[in-house]
């Protein structure tokens, strides 16, 4: 039976999970409705909470000059159950935070399952939510079921923008051919459990390079239905076909790139490389960094084992697309992320305009409490200071954007753009500036890099002191 004041989260991936759980330990009481098992989707494969498909969701766990880094740590300041999953399950990738996949959806599942607080309903939601749940948030992700997402589209009257997404194929480490590939991270980089050899490199000299380029661009991809041709992809996760198509030398410069990596066997640098990262805490899977693809099924087996070192290679999981789906976030939502139109639904995770699992969780984590303070169940102190990672991703999707053309002569304050806005990471150009000393502490002048490094680091400091104090209020 509902209970008027419940919390209805409706998807159960890293967002809606996150946001059970900050709601349910500040004391409301969260109904989390989710599909599967019941129904699929093209991304997942279990029926795990917050089930991740690649290893390396959360990126660089740099606190001092990395924005990413710097999210990870606001949340875990937060008390952000998905962190502490992440923590608890991490596997080696040099200055990333990877984590096995399997072992971080099982903790996360255990703990909200295990909370006094949430109840978990195995079902789907197919339309507009009924108006006895006056605190609702929607955490469907970038897969949201086509009647849910034609029901918000109906409710909002604005066109939903749309991308393509693909995931890299995961490779068994056992058919890697050693005699050529071999472990490094670049600049011999240590990270989180590394020893600063966390990446396999297969080495390939020009004419390997500009045979594989010959081949990726030859190669037989998926196409696309006619409503999906005008579809934009998102510019971090490139298919890497489609950077191919770019120039010859765009993947040397992208994920190929040689720069800080020494081949033993010459003692030189390659001409490019292709670089796996660990998959599994077992060690058995690596998958192929930045290698997410359109090509079908037969086409990336042999395309793939032309790289050298990978000749043998046996697939665990092939690459793949999916269309995502977001919502006009700087137009449709309030500070709070609830809905203009009807402020009993709010909106978290992928759909709201982030990119990432990392941010995804993040506005779950946001939305979570702000439900949880409109359920009477904690005091409300406003959203998080524009200075922190939190702040500065919530202030991008709820109004930060802007387009550049809708900056008139007068000088009034542009309008959010529709057709401008797209999925955003977390990153430094989304804070406010901060004052960056001309000199360190030895009176000498900064310069170049080193002015950028101190710039970052100012900003984290002020962020991490920001965030304390709002997690203490």
């Amino acid at each position: 039976m509902t209970n008027a004041k419940d919390i209805h989260i409706i998807g159960a991936g890293l967002a809606g999970s996150e946001a059970a759980w900050q709601a349910a330990e500040a004391g409301a009481r969260v109904v989390l409705h989710e599909m599967r098992p019941m129904r699929k989707t093209e991304a997942h494969q279990t029926d795990a909470l917050a089930e991740l498909v690649c290893s390396n969701s959360f990126r660089s766990d740099d606190a001092q000059t990395n924005a990413v880094g710097l999210l990870h740590e606001e949340m875990r300041r937060s008390g952000s159950i998905i962190m502490r999953a992440a923590d608890a399950h991490q596997v080696p990738a040099g200055g990333a935070l990877a984590v096995d996949r399997d072992g971080f959806s099982a903790a996360v599942t255990e703990a909200v399952l295990g909370h006094a607080n949430i109840e978990l309903r195995r079902e789907a939601v197919d339309a507009l939510p009924p108006d006895d749940w006056a605190n609702v948030i929607i955490a469907t992700g970038p897969l949201t079921a086509a009647p849910l997402a034609e029901a918000i589209h109906v409710l909002t009257g604005k066109d939903a923008l749309a991308f393509f997404d693909a995931i890299a194929p995961i490779v068994y480490k056992s058919s890697i051919d050693f005699d050529v590939a071999w472990f490094q991270s670049r600049y011999d980089k240590k990270g989180p459990g590394g020893d600063g050899a966390d990446y396999i490199n297969c080495p390939l000299d020009k004419d390997q390079y500009n045979a594989f380029i010959d081949a990726l661009l030859a190669g037989e991809k998926t196409e696309f239905k006619d409503w999906e041709k005008s579809t934009p992809y998102f510019e971090g996760c490139l298919p890497v076909e489609v950077m191919a198509e770019r120039g010859r030398d765009t993947l040397r410069f992208g994920p190929m790139k040689p720069v800080g990596l020494t081949d033993p066997r010459t003692g030189a640098r390659p001409h490019a490389v292709v670089q796996l990262r660990q998959d599994n805490a077992l060690g058995t899977l690596y998958n192929m960094v930045g290698f997410q693809t359109k090509l079908k099924y037969g086409a990336q087996s042999s395309v793939f084992r032309m790289i050298p070192g990978l000749e043998k290679a046996e697939f665990a999981r092939l690459g793949g697309i999916h269309r995502n789906t977001f919502i006009n976030a700087p137009l449709l939502l309030d500070e709070t992320l609830r809905l203009k139109a009807r402020p009993a639904l709010r909106f978290a995770g992928q759909i709201t305009g982030v990119e990432g699992y990392l941010e995804s969780a993040a506005i779950g984590l946001l939305a979570g409490l702000f439900a949880a303070a409109d359920a009477g169940a904690t005091a409300f102190s406003g959203p998080p200071p524009a200075t922190t990672a939190l702040g500065a991703l919530l202030g991008h999707i709820t109004g930060g954007h802007v387009s550049a053309s809708a900056n008139g002569a007068s000088g009034d304050a542009p309008a959010p753009s529709r057709q401008a806005f797209q999925p955003m990471n977390v990153n430094f150009g989304l804070f406010p500036e901060v004052h960056v000393p001309s000199q360190d502490g030895n009176g000498r002048r900064l310069k170049g890099k080193e002015k950028g490094i101190a710039r970052k680091r100012a900003m984290t400091q002020r962020a991490l002191a920001d965030i304390d104090q709002w997690v203490n209020r």
